[in-house]
């Protein structure tokens, strides 16, 4: 019996490993055997035309996400200006706060939005954060990702329900210094280290 039972267990070993390397032989984009094989700097593979077709909308792997090269999104022209005021925000009542104001003139769409050549309204957001040392390392990764052109699209706003809009584009902001999180103001513990994994999952770091 316990012959048995370890002929079994090296068969269920050898059947497991056998589905894995047949996995690692498929491409997770096309779901076939990989061709023309293209390995990243992240040890996975692709089909090379696969992962060429990815990469033109954004440069990341379909698995784990790393990054290979900078994302450019599709934010219309505007400016980020950043302030500061004296007040504190709840839970943040040792320092100063960050006021981010972004604008967008109106515009035309472009081959990079929805709807090419169709008008989208002008708008104005304000933002704020804690001027501590987490807050303005926060500050600097969204400087990069506004350059980057990540913090807005063009789309349907989930607020008002209407298409062709600018509308915030999955890196999240407290628009409210009081209320907690429903009311997307302070206080909220967590949202630093939130607003900081939205980053990275958009190739935004300090280290790039």
């Amino acid at each position: 019996m316990e012959n048995t039972t370890n002929a079994q267990c090296d068969l269920s070993t050898d059947v497991h490993r056998s589905r894995r390397a047949s996995d690692m032989d498929n491409c997770a984009i096309c779901l076939d055997r990989i061709q023309d094989k293209k390995t990243l700097k992240c040890h996975h593979s692709f089909c090379t035309e696969c992962i060429d077709s990815v990469f033109k909308f954004k440069p990341a792997c379909p698995i784990c996400n790393t990054y290979h090269g900078i994302y450019i999104g599709t934010q219309p022209e505007g400016t980020m200006t950043v302030t500061r005021r004296w007040q504190s925000l709840p839970g943040f009542e040792h320092c100063q706060t960050i006021v981010i104001e972004y604008r967008f003139p109106s515009g035309i769409q472009g081959p990079e939005h929805p709807n090419p050549g169709v008008k989208y309204a002008s708008t104005s957001r304000t933002a704020f954060l804690p001027a501590c040392e987490e807050g303005e390392r926060v500050l600097r990764l969204l400087r990069k990702a506004f350059d980057r052109r990540l913090t807005f699209t063009v789309g349907r706003s989930a607020t008002t329900g209407l298409n062709n809009a600018i509308t915030w584009n999955d890196i999240h902001h407290k628009t409210n210094m009081g209320g907690g999180p429903q009311y997307f103001g302070y206080p909220d513990p967590e949202y630093l280290s939130r607003v900081q994994e939205e980053l990275r999952l958009n190739g935004v770091t300090e280290d790039d």
